[in-house]
């Protein structure tokens, strides 16, 4: 899928420039057959109060803040590119105005179909990361991976934003949680933990250490046969 997937969904972060956090989070379940469903999360519930104050403004130090209808023409299409995508299904959204949490979730056929529409959340902020994000399910050895490369591109194209922009980045945090039909048997990333039940992983991380390269979300999940 196209780049300009996430875009959409992280539109509500351009109001958050001058806000405390903001959270990404990327849940995806997969059935045995490499078949499942993504839910994608931007929550500035933690920063609702200023948020709704910039929320007033047309702009804010240079920066255009979006109208709720513009943030909702957004995510109508941002829906309709996801069901003219090859093996999605059933997409849907969330704009929740009160707390400031924005979602959309969707079914795919394989994992294959869901390769670069979770790119990193600074290209969305016009931060290149060059598509380095891949996901491959492999049924025949029961085992999930996803690659991740860094680019240096990252930090450069960071490293260009207004101070104020970068520093909401200090309290950003990026969650990735994935649910299996099957128990979880080993982890390769040692930032992962499983849940209890083995059916499930988390990894959770600042979005600045994506940006210089100091965290590492690539992992392969074996699980049982």
């Amino acid at each position: 899928m196209q780049n300009k997937a996430l875009r959409y969904l992280l539109l509500l972060v351009t109001v958050c420039c001058f806000s405390s956090c903001f959270q990404i989070i990327e849940e995806i379940n997969i059935a045995g057959n490499g078949s499942g469903t993504v839910d994608l999360t931007v929550n500035l519930s933690a920063s609702k109060a200023k948020v709704a104050s910039i929320m007033l403004l047309d702009s804010i130090n240079g920066y255009k803040v979006p109208t709720r209808q513009t943030i909702q023409k957004e995510m109508d299409e941002l829906v309709v590119h996801l069901k003219n995508s090859k093996g999605i299904s059933n997409v849907k959204k969330k704009i929740d105005f009160q707390n400031y949490i924005v979602s959309v979730s969707f079914a795919f056929e394989n994992v294959s179909n869901i390769n670069n529409i979770n790119q990193s959340v600074l290209k969305k902020l016009k931060i290149n990361t060059a598509n380095n994000s891949s996901y491959l399910y492999n049924t025949a050895n029961n085992t999930f991976q996803r690659n991740y490369t860094h680019t240096k591109e990252a930090i450069i194209q960071y490293n260009k934003l207004k101070p104020e922009v970068r520093n909401i980045f200090k309290e950003a945090t990026y969650t990735s949680i994935y649910r299996f039909e099957k128990p979880i048997v080993t982890a390769e990333n040692p930032l992962a933990k499983i849940s209890k039940t083995r059916k499930a992983i988390l990894l959770n991380t600042d979005i600045l250490g994506l940006i210089n390269g100091k965290t590492n979300i690539s992992n392969k999940i074996t699980l049982s046969k």
